[in-house]
């Protein structure tokens, strides 16, 4: 049975009498079914045909129904602009009613919150279809913000209802909306609150999506900052941590933690390959010259695949996995040398040129030796006067994977 306007206020304020987050927040949500029915009913409802309503319940309850009706309507007839700026108004409005109240209300403040992103996107890219100027996601990131600050400033409900239950949610929708209108910087103020605060529940008690989210961004951050350690760390528990049923975000993760695991020597299985399809199309032809030592086969994947790598901020990364390949094909001049422990500068400068590098010089070749050394890809030392590698009699080129502090050197 369709629903009308006042069922509506009676369903709200069954939901603030009772207490239930969850109903409230699918009450708010622009596409549950009622949604249209409110539209529908009114036909053409504006602020002034609506005003008769305020007082109907407890404020600021009426208004936010109100508000409710024009954005379904404006999201209706395909104005999302205007839906945005009416999502805007509700958010605030329930803003005042949210830091009166205990933590029962997230799951409501979530998904308006959601909402709101969600509207901002459709509007800039419907503003950017039409060239005309819109920076919806830019006030949609600084509403966030402030929903965070009234999550943080939580200091009267009890510890279990409290709403800074609320906190990293709210902090990885920030995060989001940042990395989407490149405000990265902007990131640095909520994790200097966080970090400073030590009146909040700890990382590890909250739902494993909240720290999910929490981490990839964490990583995100650290391995555009090059602290490989850390992205490694974080990237990693996002992963482990991750849904199973979350193919997607698993993939976002991975296209992230994939590079610096190959860096560390640990290449992808085949079977990982194949359940990330869009992964191997980025990275298998880098792996497959990694493991035979085919320079220019890197060098190749790399040409073809730039504009993709800069896109995903990927190019640097994988420009220093080249390493890698230079130290496979190394390997290999000592393989087809019986593992010697001495074998002439001019063999590894041939595999060069046999490689596909023609303009490699002999001085160029024995200094990729000894960066090869001194990066402990190779264990030895070269005698220039005799122009010959001397290698050690064990262990000449250990396991990447064994290598200390492999990021150190990057």
């Amino acid at each position: 049975m369709p629903m009308d306007f006042a069922t509506f206020l009676t369903q709200i304020n069954d939901a603030l009498n009772a207490e239930n987050g969850p109903n409230l927040a699918y009450l708010l949500r622009p596409t549950s079914p009622h949604g249209k029915d409110l539209v529908k009913g009114f036909r053409s409802p504006t602020p002034a045909t609506l005003a008769h309503f305020k007082g109907s319940i407890m404020s600021p309850w009426d208004e936010i129904a109100i508000q409710y009706v024009l954005i379904c309507t404006h999201i209706a007839r395909l104005r999302p602009g205007e839906a945005f700026k009416e999502q805007s108004q509700l958010v605030s409005l329930f803003f005042r009613y949210f830091i009166e109240n205990r933590g029962w209300t997230l799951p409501a403040l979530f998904s308006i919150l959601r909402d709101l992103r969600d509207l901002a996107h459709d509007a800039d890219w419907h503003a950017k279809v039409h060239n005309e100027p819109s920076e919806c996601m830019v006030d949609a990131a600084r509403t966030v913000a402030k929903a965070f600050s009234n999550c943080m400033t939580d200091r009267t409900s009890p510890p279990d209802e409290s709403r800074k239950w609320g906190v990293y949610y709210v902090v990885g929708l920030a995060m989001k909306s940042y990395f989407k209108v490149r405000r990265i910087s902007l990131t640095k103020n909520i994790i200097k609150v966080l970090e400073n605060n030590a009146d909040i529940p700890a990382l590890e008690l909250y739902p494993r999506s909240h720290q999910v989210t929490y981490r990839y961004y964490i990583g995100m951050l650290s391995f555009l900052n090059e602290e490989y350690a850390k992205a490694e760390q974080e990237l990693t528990l996002a992963f482990y941590h991750c849904h199973i049923g979350a193919h997607e975000n698993q993939a976002r993760i991975l296209a992230y933690l994939m590079p610096l695991r190959i860096l560390r020597g640990h290449l992808p299985s085949d079977e990982l390959m194949h359940r990330f399809p869009v992964l191997a199309d980025i990275f298998a032809p880098f792996i497959a010259a990694i493991r035979k030592g085919d320079i220019a086969a890197f060098d190749r994947a790399l040409e073809l695949r730039e504009a993709r790598l800069i896109e995903l901020n990927l190019l640097l990364t994988l420009e220093k996995a080249r390493e890698l390949c230079v130290r496979g094909l190394f390997r290999r001049v000592w393989v087809s040398s019986a593992k010697g422990t001495r074998i002439p500068l001019s063999m590894f400068h041939c595999a060069l040129r046999i490689s596909g590098i023609k303009d490699v010089e002999v001085e160029e070749a024995e200094c990729l030796v000894a960066n090869m050394i001194y990066k402990g890809y190779m264990r030895g030392y070269i005698s220039h006067e005799k122009q010959m590698v001397v290698l050690a009699s064990t262990n000449a080129f250990p396991r990447l994977a064994d290598r200390m502090a492999p990021f150190a050197l990057m």
